[in-house]
């Protein structure tokens, strides 16, 4: 039986790639985990950006909350196993009244690891509404082969690199998948998706998740780390993240300026070869 999700709720992640909405946290946790955010944004004096925005859980208490929620975790039990890493996260921020968006992409396609058991929990601290410019996904794409990407960087595009599909899927609307606060959905590594601007009065704040069973292993000579947040790790496949002890630490800083370098030489290295 699943912990968390409906029956219905597994069959069509099974079938068509994703499923939501899934309640995680109760409004009171999302209130404080906001004001944390926002209180580092202060402290830092700009909105959250690269590199912070990724590994975020490395740095901040908000989000080491988020990695390790039990709830979150449940979800993903669901659809992978009991033994979970964290191979990456992504805060994705869209302030009110922008047109700041994500291309149809993959995520698999320059995350480089094998099998494609990766599964992004997308957990809301704020309305991700249409209006809001919520994820939209091609239903059974994930079953798809990984298509070609292409980089396209455009000062609105959320995504640093700018990659995504030209041409297939121009036109495509997708289907929507809006969220309140506190709840989540889930997207298969392999499943096409992107997100509009945001129209709304709030941001737009969600943190992508990359969940992996521990027996997933990285492609490529670069060996990346990952953070085992339920379970065993009996494989030892990446490098092994220490938890957040105190935010923006010393300490914590380093680690997290070691996981990004590491996570970013993957990725110029698939791309070289991609471009070869």
């Amino acid at each position: 039986m699943p912990k968390i999700l409906t029956q219905g709720q597994v069959e069509q992640y099974r079938r068509e790639g994703y499923a939501f909405p899934v309640p995680a946290l109760d409004a009171d946790e999302v209130r404080v985990l906001r004001a944390d955010l926002e209180h580092w944004e202060r402290q830092q004096g700009h909105p959250l950006d690269f590199p912070e925005k990724s590994k975020s859980y490395l740095l901040y208490r908000w989000a080491d909350a988020l990695v390790h929620h039990p709830k979150v975790l449940d979800a993903i039990e669901d659809v992978i196993g009991p033994d979970i890493l964290v191979y990456h996260s992504t805060m994705w921020i869209k302030e009110p009244h922008t047109p700041a968006y994500v291309r149809w992409h993959q995520d698999g396609a320059y995350f480089f690891l094998d099998p494609l058991e990766h599964v992004t929990a997308w957990v809301a601290l704020s309305e991700a509404s249409e209006r809001a410019g919520c994820m939209r996904v091609i239903p059974g794409t994930h079953r798809l082969p990984m298509i070609e990407h292409d980089d396209k960087p455009d000062a609105h595009n959320m995504i640093k690199r700018g990659q995504g599909i030209s041409g297939r899927f121009d036109g495509e609307r997708g289907v929507s998948m809006p969220l309140r606060a506190g709840e989540l959905s889930l997207h298969h590594t392999a499943l096409v998706h992107c997100s509009p601007g945001n129209d709304n009065d709030d941001r737009r704040m969600g943190l992508g998740i990359s969940f992996v069973p521990a027996h997933v292993r990285p492609l490529g000579p670069v060996k990346p780390s990952a953070l085992l947040v339920r379970g065993e790790d009996r494989y030892g496949h990446f490098l092994r993240e220490t938890r957040l002890a105190t935010p923006m630490s010393a300490e914590a800083q380093a680690a997290h300026a070691e996981a990004v370098r590491l996570f970013r030489l993957r990725q110029d290295q698939g791309f070289r070869k991609a471009a070869e």
